[in-house]
């Protein structure tokens, strides 16, 4: 599996595209980082940004896209660039119908150190380790990017698992619940069987006595 992680920014915006190996095992495929020039005219910066996204999109081939999910700040503008930039990967993702997960900063530091409050520096160390990378990925966002994929390919992998697991155990409970349906029927059924018969032989006993003696008296 290949996945596009994605540190959104309207300023620098982060790509990485990590490949799964075996077991936990991961590998480096490509990084890079989008720069846009600083000024008011955003939607210019937003179609640098698709074009570029698009690119890589075409060029590597991913299974999945992972995008870091935008978290409540005190700079409100930066929180709108950030999730501008985010929504232009989703939809490049989307319009090549390519799933597309958000994952917290916590989770991806948690993923990838062991720690859900790792800094920037600890992410990167960990990053550079795990691709066996000679040189740290530079500057940060290359680094979260790679995060991102990472992350998406051990937590999605085994949710994916998980899910797999859940329609499996759904599949088999149908045919054993139908079998134990049946056996409780033909229990009950036997049961209400025995009883009737039961009633039955009481009955015919006590006409059948009455008869043999002749009737009450009159």
């Amino acid at each position: 599996m290949r996945v596009l992680g994605v540190d959104p920014g309207l300023t620098r915006c982060g790509l990485g595209v990590v490949e799964a190996g075996q077991g936990a095992a991961v590998r480096l495929v490509g990084t890079t980082v989008i720069s846009t020039p600083a000024g008011p005219d955003t939607g210019s910066r937003l179609l640098v940004l698709e074009e570029r996204i698009e690119a890589w999109l075409a060029e590597y081939r991913p299974d999945a896209v992972a995008v870091e999910r935008v978290f409540s700040q005190h700079n409100v503008r930066t929180v709108m660039g950030t999730a501008q930039a985010g929504a232009v990967a989703m939809l490049c993702a989307a319009r090549r119908g390519l799933p597309v997960a958000l994952h917290t900063p916590s989770e991806v530091k948690a993923a990838v150190t062991g720690n859900g409050r790792a800094d920037k520096a600890q992410v990167t160390h960990m990053v550079t380790r795990l691709l066996r990378m000679a040189d740290p990925p530079r500057p940060a966002d290359a680094a979260d990017a790679l995060a991102l994929a990472i992350c998406h390919l051990w937590r999605g992998g085994a949710q994916g698992r998980l899910a797999a697991a859940g329609t499996l155990a759904g599949t088999a409970a149908g045919p054993l619940a139908g079998t134990l349906a049946a056996s409780v029927a033909g229990t009950a059924a036997g049961t209400v069987a025995g009883l009737a018969a039961s009633v039955a032989g009481t009955a015919a006993g006590t006409v059948a006595g009455t008869l043999a003696g002749g009737g009450p008296g009159r």
